[in-house]
């Protein structure tokens, strides 16, 4: 009986690792095999960076700012000589997110300059919220949004504020050399 139960156990095991290993690529997996390649940067941007003026916001915007935890930013700077990689990594990325579980939020290009919000969960609770643009003078950044029972909406909302904010120059110095 006892052996039974552990193969079962075995089987069951292996199974939910194969399901989940065969899901594709994700951008966590495409984070963590590109954050130490040449031609690309990774940090982990801690919410404190951002000097915002809490006693403005609306009731929506202070959920949305605490349901945040984390951010983690991915950048490829564009070579003028290897404009075919740069062509592949971008192709890789929108590859995986045009995946079922992304969600559109927002798209709009500016001055050569395209940008994608996307966000993996429901209407009303998303745990993941991705900001992608690109350049082809510059590269590409995605930034992942990562917190609990986010609200997409909300969000939104929080992102508009997020224009006037000021910024701690110093944590984005690194990333903003990176592109020069």
């Amino acid at each position: 009986m006892q052996r039974t139960i552990k193969n079962i156990t075995f089987v069951l095991v292996t199974a939910l690792i194969m399901v989940s290993c065969n899901e594709g690529p994700s951008l966590q997996r495409y984070f963590v095999d590109h954050q130490e390649t040449s031609n690309f940067i990774s940090v982990d941007l801690p919410l404190s960076m951002v000097d915002i003026d809490k006693s403005q916001f609306t009731e929506d915007q202070k959920i949305a700012y605490n349901s945040v935890k984390r951010l983690n930013f991915l950048g490829y700077k564009v070579k003028e000589t290897d404009m075919e990689t740069y062509n592949a990594e971008l192709n890789k990325v929108k590859t995986i997110l045009k995946h079922k579980k992304y969600n559109d939020l927002i798209e709009f290009s500016d001055k050569g300059t395209k940008v994608v919000v996307k966000y993996i969960g429901t209407d009303e609770r998303a745990d993941e919220v991705v900001l992608f643009g690109s350049s082809k003078t510059i590269g590409f950044g995605i930034v992942r949004i990562l917190g609990n029972d986010i609200d997409p909406q909300k969000m939104a909302t929080l992102v508009g504020t997020m224009k006037d904010a000021d910024f701690d120059e110093a944590q984005l110095q690194g990333v903003m050399d990176f592109f020069k």
